[in-house]
C-alpha cells in the first residue's frame, strides 16, 4: 500500500506554556487546560500513517483536539512541535517545513478540506461556481469555458442542481452548502481530503445523503480522507480506522471494527455503549 501521509508526535498549545503543563493536563486529569499557566494543550504527541484510498476517523467530542489535527495539517495553524510528510507521486514534503508559498501551493492543489461551518470554506459573496472557479484559478486553469463546465461537472456529482451554480451559496440549505464545500474541495482531484465534522446540525436524510455522497467520492477516486467527528455512526459508515481523542491526547487507535466491538480504553467503552 501507498503512504500518503505520515504525522508524528504532532502537538498544539494555545497560551504561555509553561514546563507543568503536560503533567497536569490530559484524559487522566480531565482537563486540557493547564492550572498552572491557564494555557490550552489542545493536541500532545498525535501520530498516525494514512494511506492511498483511506478514510481515517478522528472520534472525540468537543475539545478532545480532533479539529485542531486537521487545522494543522491543513496550514490554518502551526504546530508547536511534531512532523508531518506528505507522500505526492514520486515527491515528499515535510509540510512544517515548507515555506509559505510552499504550503499554499499544496493547499490549492494537493488538499481540499472540508469545514463544519460552511463560511470557512466558501466565499459567500459568490456564486457557487463562482467558488469552485476560484479554487481552479489558483491551479492555473484559465479558460473561462474550461473552468464553468468543470464547476458544473462538480456541483452535478454532489448532486447540487446545475441552474443553481451561479447563485449565492447563502440562498442555499446547510445540507447544500455543505456540497459546494465538497465540491470546492474536490476541484483539482486532491489526493487527500480532510472533513471536520461535516454532517454536524444537519438534519439526518441529509446526513445520510452526505456520508454516501462522501463514500462515493472515496470509492470512485480512490482519494484519502481524515474524517472528523464526535459521531460514532459516522466512524462506523466511513473509516476503516479510527483514532480517539480525549483532552489533546488519543487514547486509542486501531481498526475501527476492533475499537466499536472491543473498546480498551474506560472513555471508547462508553461512546459505544451511549450510541447502541
Amino acid at each position: 500500500m501507498h503512504k500518503l501521509l505520515e504525522v508524528k508526535n504532532l502537538s498544539k498549545r494555545y497560551g504561555p506554556g509553561c514546563p507543568l503543563c503536560l503533567e497536569s493536563t490530559g484524559p487522566e486529569f480531565e482537563t486540557n487546560l493547564c492550572p498552572h499557566c491557564g494555557s490550552v494543550v489542545a493536541v500532545h504527541d498525535v501520530s498516525f500513517d494514512l494511506y492511498k484510498g483511506e478514510i481515517l476517523g478522528v472520534m472525540g467530542e468537543s475539545g478532545s483536539g480532533k479539529s485542531t489535527v486537521v487545522k494543522l495539517l491543513y496550514f490554518d495553524q502551526e504546530p508547536d512541535s511534531g512532523s508531518a510528510v506528505f507522500f505526492d507521486q514520486d515527491k515528499q514534503y515535510p509540510l512544517f517545513g515548507l515555506n509559505a508559498a510552499q504550503q499554499r501551493w499544496l493547499r490549492n492543489h494537493r488538499f481540499g478540506m472540508v469545514y463544519q461551518n460552511p463560511h470557512l470554506g466558501l466565499n459567500f459573496n459568490v456564486s457557487a461556481g463562482g467558488n469552485i472557479a476560484e479554487r481552479l484559478l489558483m491551479s492555473d486553469l484559465l479558460n473561462y469555458r474550461l473552468i464553468r463546465e468543470r464547476a458544473r461537472k462538480l456541483l452535478t456529482r454532489t448532486e447540487v442542481l446545475a441552474e443553481r451554480m451561479d447563485e449565492l451559496p447563502k440562498n442555499f440549505s446547510g445540507g447544500m452548502q455543505q456540497r459546494v464545500q465538497i465540491a470546492k474541495a474536490l476541484a483539482t482531484d486532491p489526493p487527500l481530503l480532510l472533513l471536520d465534522e461535516v454532517t454536524t446540525g444537519l438534519d439526518l436524510s441529509v446526513q445520510a445523503r452526505i456520508l454516501d455522497l462522501i463514500l462515493e467520492i472515496q470509492h470512485e477516486l480512490d482519494t484519502a480522507m481524515v474524517v472528523v467527528t464526535h459521531d460514532l455512526g459516522v466512524i462506523r459508515l466511513l473509516a476503516g480506522r479510527t483514532l480517539v481523542m480525549k483532552y489533546g491526547r488519543v487514547i486509542e487507535a486501531g481498526l475501527t471494527d476492533q475499537i466499536l466491538e472491543d473498546p480498551q480504553h474506560a472513555y471508547t467503552q462508553r461512546l459505544v455503549a451511549s450510541a447502541l
